[in-house]
């Protein structure tokens, strides 16, 4: 007999009782923080994010920007995380805009949430693969393709995907120490060496805001990409009204600061005024390379091998979060009811294995469409990833913006208990100056992509993005005209709005 089973049309609406399936009060507040900070992977942002920012945008300020970001998420989160109170949904992007600014829009969102969180998770694969075997043919001299190293990892995260979440979160939460262990060790021995000197360069302001600065923004954006990831498990959390709200919060500040310093301490190890130049030469080895060249190779090494590990983790938490939209979607029918199927272990296995099968797609057009390119060992980093990966940012920093005009609609409706601040004032601030990070996206996004200003790659990506949230809007006006039912459910797990 099967072990699959379909769900009930029963969801979430406002704190009522959810639908069977995904597994209840699993996740506690830790484990809700690790799987935020996996998401946004330290090691990869400290190893392969920072050093690139460098490079491409020239800017001596990217430890400063963390700080600015970081300020500009702690606003979005205050009204997030009071909206996290109400709304326990999988699918949180959707449900929450669905909810402030209405089903259709909802929809929309939704499309917007699948493409980019796919995106997201199957770029990293890209430069999973290419780190995974460049290690492993350099210290065994063999030759392991790319794409091969990809499917290993691939196998993994397919097999963790449709086991219980909290196995995920205990691997994720080991890999995930680690990661901050071997970045205190480097951020250690960068400001022991510091050779001009232990300065506050790359935190002044006259550092950031100059050339390149909506560069530098818009790339170091990347690093917080994931942190909004805890709402994604308010079904399975301990204590959904209180754990989303806390490990929200607590994520973008350790994420921010870490962030800060580690670049700082980056600058000061490396020296203020070598550090485009030394960024430029090695790029995502500047780490790496810095660490052999003072006499610390084996911990290069190990760090070498915790960043692949770390790679792993934020395919695991992007792969649990593509799951989980999924399964919302179908439990609602905006998807085939099949896709809101979970197995005997409380994972939904249908949104999983959607997920896999699509990623695997992906790898094999890559692998094929790579062979012979004049990239070289680079290719899948070039393409695969940074293609991939800066779509989702363009889709996920829209989905900020609209989640923060969304709390101001919620919020009219469910004002009780709420000072204006919450409900109002923090919201617009967010919506302002998460729009600003968005239309610095939009305009950097060939800097992001590595292409000129005339390649069509700089409107085709984008465009992945915005026309499935388009068809996604006109999709949910057609169930509003002809399934009622269905669209009265759309953003509370089926259950129709009784409030509506």
């Amino acid at each position: 007999m099967s072990q699959e089973k379909t769900l009930p049309s029963t969801g979430t609406n406002a704190g009522r009782g959810t639908g069977k399936g995904l597994s209840k009060r699993t996740l506690g507040v830790p484990a809700l923080v690790c799987m935020i900070i996996a998401a946004s992977a330290p090691l990869t942002v400290v190893a392969g994010g920072i050093p690139s920012n460098f490079a491409v945008t020239g800017n001596v300020g990217i430890p400063l920007s963390f700080i600015v970001l970081g300020v500009c998420l702690a606003l979005f989160a205050v009204g997030y995380a009071a909206m996290s109170a109400h709304i326990r949904n999988a699918g949180a992007f959707y449900a929450y805009i669905a909810q402030g600014l209405g089903r259709a829009t909802g929809v929309g969102a939704a499309w917007v949430a699948l493409i980019s969180y796919n995106a997201m998770q199957i770029g990293i694969y890209g430069l999973f693969g290419f780190a995974a075997a460049s290690f492993v043919n350099a210290k065994l001299g063999l030759n392991v393709p790319w794409w091969a190293a990809a499917l290993v990892g691939f196998a993994i995260v397919g097999w963790l995907g449709i086991n219980k979440v909290d196995l995920s979160a205990k691997i994720i939460g080991v890999l995930v120490g680690l990661e901050f262990v071997a970045v205190i060790v480097f951020d250690v021995i960068a400001l022991a060496v510091s050779p001009e000197g232990v300065s506050g360069a790359g935190l002044a302001p006259s550092d950031l805001f100059t050339t390149g600065v909506g560069a530098a923004l818009a790339f170091s954006m990347a690093a917080f990409m994931g942190f909004e990831s805890a709402a994604i498990y308010s079904e399975e959390a301990k204590d959904p009204a209180r754990s989303i709200a806390r490990a929200t919060f607590i994520a973008v500040g350790i994420i921010s600061v870490f962030y800060a310093f580690s670049a700082w301490a980056m600058t000061i190890g490396t020296g203020p005024s070598q550090i485009i130049g030394e960024s430029q030469k090695y790029g995502p080895d500047l780490l790496f390379a810095f660490l052999s060249g003072h006499g610390a190779v084996f911990i290069s090494d190990i760090a070498q091998v915790l960043f692949i590990t770390s790679l792993l983790a934020a395919l695991i938490a992007f792969h649990n979060a593509v799951a989980r939209y999924v399964f919302s979607l179908g439990r609602e029918s905006v998807l085939p009811r099949r896709f809101a199927r979970v197995n005997a272990r409380h994972a939904p296995v249908a949104g999983s294995l959607a997920q896999s099968v699509l990623a695997l797609v992906m790898l094999a057009v890559f692998a094929v469409a790579g062979i012979g390119s004049p990239l070289g060992e680079l290719y899948p980093v070039l393409t695969f990833f940074t293609w991939l990966t800066n779509t989702a940012a363009f889709g996920l920093v829209l989905l900020l913006v609209l989640i923060s005009v969304a709390v101001i609609g919620y919020f009219r409706k469910h004002a009780a208990g709420y000072s204006l601040w919450i409900r109002v004032i923090a919201p617009t601030l967010s919506a302002l100056t998460l729009g600003a990070v968005f239309v610095l996206i939009v305009v950097n996004f060939n800097v992001l992509i590595g292409s000129d200003g005339n390649s069509a790659l700089s409107w085709i990506l984008p465009a992945l993005v915005v026309v499935p949230g388009i068809a996604g809007l006109f999709w949910g006006l057609k169930l509003k005209k002809d399934r009622p039912d269905i669209y009265r459910g759309i953003g509370y797990g089926g259950a129709p709005d009784t409030s509506a």
